[in-house]
């Protein structure tokens, strides 16, 4: 059971979430607040395992809110304005939702926080290395395999991974720093400042490059070494 509470100053939304989360079994209400301050009195005081939170609001706005958090529950933004999508989704939150929604799409919305929760909270969570992790693409997450990326390649503030199997790439909004850091320990090298490549995957290393698959992936100078030995 997720327990979760609801950040809005609108009372007819406030309502209506409160009708919506009692329509899902696997949610329990802990608390309708009005403002970001009451909200952060009771993540104070509470365990609150999902948040559902308005951007434009009186005082501390809901993305300032969630910037002033260092361990914020997971979040599902309900809002009038679709601006403030790619804002929020560089927050990691859940989903996104557009006033007005309807049951369907705010169930659909809770389903994929219901899916993470389990999945972070299972009987063996922690005691093994995960096998795969979820990326923002557009308003959807995606599931990413681990076995099944060839390489990922960095452009500026996005990264493309590509998969085996699949012709296109994955494109989503994350650093090569960060997909470093998400990746580290999961047999990806970096061969290059723009590519991670599985080492699994390569079967050729050339002067500048290496080969994974039937693609050429950039080799520098800076990296040639740790490949090398990465391989032996």
């Amino acid at each position: 059971m997720m327990r979760c509470i609801v950040v809005d100053d609108e009372p007819l939304i406030r309502e209506l979430l409160e009708d919506y989360i009692r329509t899902i079994l696997f949610l329990t209400l802990l608390r309708s607040c009005k403002s970001s301050q009451e909200a952060m009195n009771v993540l104070r005081r509470e365990k609150v395992d999902l948040m559902f939170l308005d951007i434009q609001m009186p005082g501390i706005s809901g993305i300032s809110f969630l910037q002033s958090l260092d361990d914020p529950p997971m979040v599902i933004i309900i809002s009038a304005y679709e601006r403030y999508a790619l804002q929020g989704f560089e927050l990691n939150v859940i989903d996104y939702i557009v006033k007005p929604f309807s049951l369907e799409r705010f169930t659909k919305a809770c389903t994929r926080a219901n899916d993470l929760f389990l999945l972070k909270n299972r009987p063996d969570a922690g005691l093994n290395t995960p096998d795969h992790f979820y990326v923002h693409v557009e308003y959807e997450l995606v599931k990413i395999v681990m076995a099944d990326i060839v390489y990922i390649e960095g452009l500026k503030d996005y990264i493309r991974i590509y998969l085996q199997g699949l012709t296109w790439p994955v494109l989503t909004r994350m650093s090569m720093k960060s997909a470093e850091e998400k990746l580290q320990g999961k047999l990806l090298v970096r061969t290059h400042k723009s590519f991670l490549v599985a080492i699994s995957r390569i079967t050729a290393v050339k002067r500048n490059c290496v080969i994974a698959g039937e693609k050429e992936i950039p080799l520098s100078a800076h990296y040639r070494k740790a490949v090398l030995e990465l391989l032996k």
